[in-house]
């Protein structure tokens, strides 16, 4: 049966919470967010589909796929969503699907298309490929959503996305990154903000954050609530609220597979 909001109001929902190390409480990367008449998938790491099937939201209603970055574990499922919408008795999609990636993305797609060729394309009345282009901020991607970008600290193509909804409650999803301006400013005063924090304090590496440097930006921001998400294992037996509580002190809450907030 398929999940739809009943109202106006965002739901967004934690469909990976995890990483690249496999899991079976944590698939790897990627974001629900749901109005009315959109169903967006933030990064789509492996077990995805799995997922929304387990939400009961069919992939064939996804309407718009936000790729942070390129790395393995934000889009390894992208192949196989796409194989799949293309069987009608399986997606009868009747929505065209819009996907969406930072500086470089055409290249990657066109990659991708070198190797899986026509089983991956829905064909221009049903699917749109986009490359954004860090000198624009702001998208308008549908009449109930509106999404503003910005460039953030991980690897050259990283975004990270605010999702401003028709109920103009605000979602920013920080993606991979290291500390960052860009982000706390994409951030600030946002209703919720879904942010990495890969590793524990003690054990931080370029590129990412741990618990206590993502409450710093998300008091820096002034959000108000805070979602850490990414989890490497080492996280597991590690005090994540109370490394997180040394900087921010609003709500908090650990990201975990199919927490709906």
């Amino acid at each position: 049966m398929e999940t739809m909001p009943t109202t106006d109001r965002t739901r967004v929902t934690i469909l990976g919470s995890g990483t690249c190390v496999p899991s079976l409480a944590r698939s790897a990367c990627s974001v629900l967010m749901q109005t009315a008449t959109s169903h967006m998938v933030f990064d789509i790491g492996p077990g995805t589909m799995r997922r929304l099937t387990q939400l009961g939201v069919p992939i064939h209603t996804i309407t718009h796929v936000y790729i942070s970055h390129f790395h393995p574990d934000h889009t390894g499922e992208l192949v196989t969503f796409l194989f799949a919408n293309k069987f009608p008795e399986v997606s009868r999609r009747r929505v065209p699907l819009q996907i969406t990636g930072g500086p470089g993305f055409m290249a990657f797609w066109q990659g991708l298309q070198n190797v899986f060729g026509n089983w991956i394309d829905l064909g221009p009345d049903r699917m749109t490929v986009r490359e954004l282009d860090f000198t624009q901020t702001d998208y308008c991607n549908s009449s109930d959503f509106q999404v503003r970008i910005a460039p953030v600290n991980h690897v050259p193509e990283s975004t990270a996305y605010r999702i401003t909804g028709p109920d103009q409650r605000t979602v920013v999803y920080s993606g991979d990154t290291d500390e960052c301006d860009t982000l706390v400013e994409l951030a600030r005063s946002a209703d919720l903000f879904i942010c990495e924090a890969a590793l524990p304090d003690e054990l931080k590496v370029p590129g990412h954050l741990t618990p206590s440097l993502a409450g710093a930006l998300a008091t820096r921001a002034k959000v108000r609530q805070l979602v850490l998400t990414h989890f490497y294992p080492e996280c597991e037996t590690v005090d994540m609220v109370s490394q997180c509580r040394q900087t921010f002190a609003g709500p908090l809450v650990l990201a975990q597979d199919l927490l709906t907030l």
